[in-house]
């Protein structure tokens, strides 16, 4: 008789299980915890006319849990990309996600769509035909996909599957840094991990910090030296960030 497999996701998508704390997801995409939670809980901020309240970008899965999912991840990966790469005002990918959310009914457009930019207005790739978010909906002449895209792996539905982060913020050789960390909800419930080892790269900074030394590592993995020196480089930056 068949052994029956156990589902530990209960029928559920993991990529849409809250899963990651504020912190820690600051930690993984190295961003600062205070402009995540803006991203993600929205703030009050001054005016002439009186105090207004930033409205979150990003819905989380559960409001009553202030967990994030691996969808939530990459929105906020794409978001810091699009932000601090480019330079797009954030009035502009509001209106962006407004639009697609009220056109598509998506809850994560940044983690469903392949974004391009075209100065600093956000394109969609909608069925081979290029929409310009930010203008609610015109045509527009095809773009080279970014680089940071390309680091978001995808279903055939065009959903994220995985995320390789860069090992340093905002890099500048941010199309050629290899894609040596990966975050994928099934894999490790998605920890970030050495992409051709499997170990959670967090696991790997904790040997070091046990007194272990890189060559052991490498030797205990079967792996280059190199790569355990991106991983412990990866945490390090990541810790510094958060």
């Amino acid at each position: 008789m068949a052994k029956r497999r156990f589902d530990i996701y209960q029928r559920r998508d993991p990529r849409h299980i809250p899963t990651y704390s504020l912190v820690e997801a600051a930690h993984y995409l190295q961003l600062p915890v205070a402009t995540l939670e803006t991203w993600i809980r929205g703030r009050y901020y001054a005016t002439k006319a009186g105090r207004r309240h930033f409205e979150p970008i990003i819905v989380r899965p559960d409001q009553d849990l202030p967990l994030l999912s691996f969808m939530n991840l990459v929105e906020a990966h794409v978001l810091d990309a699009i932000r601090y790469r480019h330079r797009v005002p954030l009035k502009n990918v509001r209106a962006a996600i407004s639009y697609l959310r009220e056109a598509s009914g998506s809850l994560h457009p940044l983690a469903e769509y392949w974004f391009q930019l075209r100065g600093v207005e956000l394109i969609v790739d909608e069925g081979g035909l290029l929409v310009n978010a930010t203008r609610q909906g015109q045509l527009e002449m095809k773009a080279v996909i970014r680089a940071y895209l390309q680091r978001v792996s995808r279903d055939p539905q065009g959903a994220a599957e995985s995320l390789y982060p860069y090992l340093t913020r905002h890099p500048k050789d941010v199309e050629e840094q290899p894609k040596l960390v990966l975050i994928n909800p099934r894999i490790s419930f998605g920890k970030p991990i050495l992409v051709g080892v499997g170990v959670p790269t967090a696991v790997i900074a904790d040997r070091i910090r046990a007194g272990e030394t890189v060559e052991e590592l490498a030797r205990d993995y079967g792996c280059k030296a190199s790569q355990i020196e991106e991983a412990i480089r990866y945490e390090r930056a990541s810790r510094k960030a958060a």
